[in-house]
């Protein structure tokens, strides 16, 4: 292969020892989830460290890719650029996705491929019949590698399951991805192509529970789950044989291979399932008066939606959301044809099948998409922001010209080249520089990213991308400047934000001796860190708009930014329940997806979020000292289970779980 990139040691060294300005808990979160370990040192990377990696890791994804096809390459005027790069997220102007900070520049991507560094995909199993388990194996696969994964029930009634018959030989599992994943195929084509399931299954060469995975990073669950996988699998198709697959069946299925795949709390896993509004099976499996086994056994790892349209009766669906928080909704044909919803029909969609688990992405079957994070409240003008934008746009771009491991999901991205170019702390930014400034700069922003992509593709020999906007729910990213999540409002301007960390965790030290509150988890084996935070450019809580507020924006987000969609979950109170069905049918041809959850339900201990007064703060950070984090060695890396978006995934969940009850 041709060289690495590197950017200059001189550049470098300006950087060494120093911090940028972090957010009320951006330190601990970069430390606690993006700072990769280098035993060589004895320690876990610094931010000018990850940042060098993220910026050589991009800059010679392009070198090689335009060597290896003799396209132009002037190595001085990318020095420039990765500089400009690594001072714009530097300054937290903008930042790479969760899996760009953790793979971006790693041994495990140039060794496997940029599936990694992807956010999301998507796959369909409409074409059940034929592909048999590959939908299944796919979502397995991606899921190990940290890439949230959507699919839909159109399988229902495509196929019949067989009675497995059993073989007289040894199943021998690899110690790795690919040797788990086989075994799953194994076991689903007895079921569903009269394959034939061994007779014994020989698990010995996975390696232990706990045991460091130097590649990926994070430690290994042990065979257990991949062992209750196979029981499951059973579970749910031993019943049906000789009888068509059903929507509940497969729902179960990729809610088990979730649930296998964050056992341990090793990996994190994020699932969205899509299903007909129509199909009163699916719309129950949910419902905890039916369901309770189920939903604690493993109908808990997806967050469920529809595929609405236009015109349809919300009557029902509306008051189950209002109940139990789900299910949500996507409008795909608008997605298929529609970029912007300012700008007319392009039908550039129409091989779309679904969207990732927090909905921000179109996607077609087997595609996958990676997302790039934009703080427009950090920036001062439109040119700033501009300026931003441009790199922003080349890091998601430059990640569609390293193919992945799977033949079918190059053979969509590489056609589509599509990326997600986000917004988070938009209700800061609209605080800031105000309603019509804020959509000005979404509008002339977006027309901008359109004329980089023309140049950009020209250059690489690439097609333009069929989208390049959305808005994510962002997370763990948004807490590194300290900005709001994506679209969501704020708890408040004064909180406590709590944070669950590994008991012995050498950051938990590090924080209880620089004056962090910290009380014992459940069962003793976390810890619960409380940060106070202050809201910067703050303008409302959550507590105080409406439902009406909340998807007007929305939709105005989806009008001059989104070419794809805006990830949102809008909060309501119990006053406002009774107008969910009013308030879709009013907004459904202006938005492509939205999901709701009922404000304050939660009720439980350790909350995320907990009140705090400004004489609280004030008296708060007045107890705390400098966090010494010098020579930390451990890293949980990606420990987080179901995706980093806050608006969707492991905290909605709990909320749900309770208002369920």
């Amino acid at each position: 292969m041709p060289d690495k990139f590197y950017l200059s040691d001189a550049f470098i060294e300006k950087f060494k020892g120093k911090q940028p300005d972090w957010g009320p808990l951006g330190l601990i979160t970069f430390k606690r989830t993006y700072a990769r370990p280098l035993p060589e040192l004895g320690r876990t990377e610094e931010f000018w460290e990850t940042l060098q990696r993220v910026v050589e890791g991009t800059y010679t994804i392009q070198k090689r890719y335009c060597e290896s096809l003799k396209l132009p390459w002037n190595g001085q005027k990318a020095q420039h650029s990765a500089q400009e790069m690594f001072q714009l997220m530097w300054d937290m102007k903008f930042l790479p996705p969760g899996r760009g900070l953790w793979m971006m520049g790693s041994d495990f991507m140039w060794s496997r491929g940029g599936a990694a560094l992807n956010n999301c995909s998507f796959v369909s199993t409409k074409d059940i019949a034929t592909e048999l388990s590959e939908p299944f194996t796919f979502m397995m696969d991606m899921s190990m590698l940290g890439v949230g994964v959507g699919a839909d029930t159109k399988g229902a009634g495509l196929i019949k399951v067989k009675e497995p018959r059993r073989g007289n030989y040894t199943f021998v599992v690899e110690d790795s991805r690919e040797g788990w994943i086989e075994l799953l195929r194994v076991h689903l084509d007895a079921y569903l192509n009269g394959g034939i399931l061994p007779s014994n299954v020989d698990y010995s060469n996975v390696r232990p529970y706990g045991t460091p995975i130097k590649g990926f990073g994070g430690t290994a669950s042990g065979p257990a789950p991949l062992v209750q996988l196979t029981k499951d699998i059973s579970t749910i198709l031993n019943p049906l044989a000789g009888e068509d697959i059903t929507s509940t069946a497969i729902v179960d299925l990729f809610n088990a291979i979730g649930k296998c795949v964050v056992s341990g709390n090793v990996r994190r896993s994020a699932e969205i399932m899509l299903g007909d509004p129509t199909d009163e099976e699916y719309l129950q499996l949910k419902d905890p008066k039916k369901n309770k086994k189920k939903l604690e056994d493993w109908r808990w790892a997806s967050n469920n939606s529809i595929f609405a349209t236009v015109g349809m009766d919300y009557t029902k669906v509306a008051e189950m959301t209002a109940n139990n928080g789900e299910p949500g909704y996507f409008w795909l044909e608008t997605a298929r044809q529609f970029g912007r919803l300012c700008d007319p029909p392009d039908n550039k969609d129409a091989l779309a099948e679904g969207c990732n688990p927090c909905s921000e992405q179109t996607l077609e079957s087997y595609e996958l998409c990676c997302l790039v994070e934009t703080f427009p409240g950090k920036h001062s003008n439109l040119e700033e922001y501009k300026r931003t934008l441009k790199f922003a746009y080349l890091y998601a771009k430059t990640v569609t010209l390293l193919p992945t491991h799977n033949a079918r999901t190059n053979a969509v991205m590489l056609r589509n080249r599509r990326i997600g170019t986000s917004q988070s702390g938009i209700v800061q930014s609209i605080a800031r520089h105000g309603l019509r400034t804020h959509y000005s700069w979404c509008d002339q922003g977006y027309k901008y990213l359109r004329s980089l992509d023309r140049i950009y593709s020209r250059w690489l020999c690439v097609p333009e991308s069929i989208k390049v906007t959305s808005v994510k729910p962002s997370g763990t990213v948004s807490l590194l400047p300290g900005v709001t999540p994506g679209i969501h409002f704020p708890y408040g301007e004064y909180y406590w934000r709590t944070i669950r960390m590994d008991a012995g965790s050498e950051l938990v030290k590090a924080l209880r001796n620089a004056g962090y509150r910290v009380e014992d988890g459940e069962g003793h084996s976390t810890s619960i860190v409380y940060f106070p935070v202050k809201e910067e450019n703050f303008w409302k809580s959550r507590k105080e708009v409406t439902i009406w507020e909340q998807l007007e924006l929305v939709a105005q987000q989806q009008y001059y930014w989104a070419d794809n969609q805006v990830s949102v979950t809008i909060t309501f109170t119990e006053e406002e329940a009774p107008q969910i069905a009013q308030a879709l049918q009013l907004y459904e041809t202006r938005l492509k997806s939205v999901s709701f959850l009922p404000l304050e339900v939660h009720g439980y201990k350790h909350a995320p979020y907990q009140p705090m007064t400004k004489e609280e703060y004030e008296r708060a950070i007045k107890t705390l000292k400098p966090i010494k984090l010098k020579n930390i060695t451990d890293t949980e890396g990606f420990e987080h289970k179901y995706c980093d978006a806050e608006g969707l995934c492991t905290i909605n969940y709990l909320d749900k779980q309770k208002c369920a009850k």
